[in-house]
C-alpha cells in the first residue's frame, strides 16, 4: 500500500475550478490506473501560511493512517506551497525555518517529500513572487528533496494568464488546473513514486 498526501492551500483544494478536481485530481486520475494500491489524500487549508502547515500536516497525516500506518505502508507527501506568507507579512528568515521543520519533520517520519512552489497569481507582486519560489526552491535543494516549479513556465504560459485574468487573479479555473497537474505529471513524479508512466 502506498500513502500519497497533497498538503497545501486552496489551490491544493481546486478552488475555482468548474470540474472541482483542481490539480490534486487530475494528478490523482492519471496515476492511479498506474497503481491499483494508492491511496491519494488531500490535505488543504485555504489561506495558510507556511507555519500553518508546518504546525498542522503531520497530525493530520497521521490520523489518516492509522496506528500502523507508518510501519506497514509507503508514505509520500507531495507540499504544495502557496502564497500567504507573503500576503501575511511572513519575513523570507521564517519561511527557509517553517520549511525545514516541515521537511525534517516528514524525514524523521520516513515520508518520501516532494515539494511544489507557488504559481503565478495576478493577486501577488510577481517580483516578490518569484523570489518566493525561488526561496522554496532553494529549501527543498538543501534537503535533495524534488521539486517543481510551477511559477516559471506559468508567468509565461498565455491560457495561464487568460484563466487568471478571467477568475479575478485568486485562483485559476479549469485549463490553469490542468496546467498545473501537467507540471507534476511531466515532473520527476513518476520516479518519485516508483511508477512507469502511462501514455501521454
Amino acid at each position: 500500500m502506498k500513502n500519497v498526501f497533497f498538503v497545501g492551500d486552496e489551490l491544493t483544494a481546486g478552488h475555482g475550478d468548474p470540474k472541482a478536481l483542481g490539480w490534486s485530481g487530475r494528478v490523482a486520475a492519471r496515476t492511479l490506473p498506474l497503481a491499483k494500491d494508492m491511496r491519494f489524500h488531500t490535505l488543504a487549508v485555504p489561506g495558510e501560511t507556511t507555519a500553518e502547515l508546518s504546525s498542522r500536516w503531520d497530525s493530520e497525516a497521521l490520523r489518516r493512517l492509522g496506528p500502523d500506518g507508518l510501519k506497514e505502508a509507503d508514505n509520500y507527501v507531495l507540499f504544495a506551497l502557496g502564497r500567504h506568507d507573503l500576503s501575511r507579512g511572513v519575513s523570507p528568515t521564517m519561511t527557509r525555518l517553517h520549511l525545514a521543520n516541515t521537511l525534517d519533520r516528514a524525514a524523521a517520519l520516513g515520508f518520501s517529500i516532494m515539494m511544489a512552489g507557488p504559481p503565478p497569481v495576478t493577486a501577488v507582486d510577481r517580483q516578490s513572487l518569484a523570489e518566493y519560489a525561488a526561496l522554496c526552491d532553494e529549501a527543498a535543494a538543501r534537503r535533495a528533496v524534488p521539486f517543481i516549479d510551477m511559477f516559471g513556465p506559468l508567468a509565461r504560459h498565455e491560457q495561464w494568464a487568460t484563466d487568471m485574468d478571467t477568475s479575478g487573479g485568486e485562483v485559476p479555473l479549469q485549463a490553469g488546473y490542468g496546467l498545473m497537474a501537467w507540471l507534476v505529471l511531466h515532473s520527476t513524479w513518476h520516479d518519485w513514486l516508483g511508477v512507469e508512466p502511462g501514455p501521454q
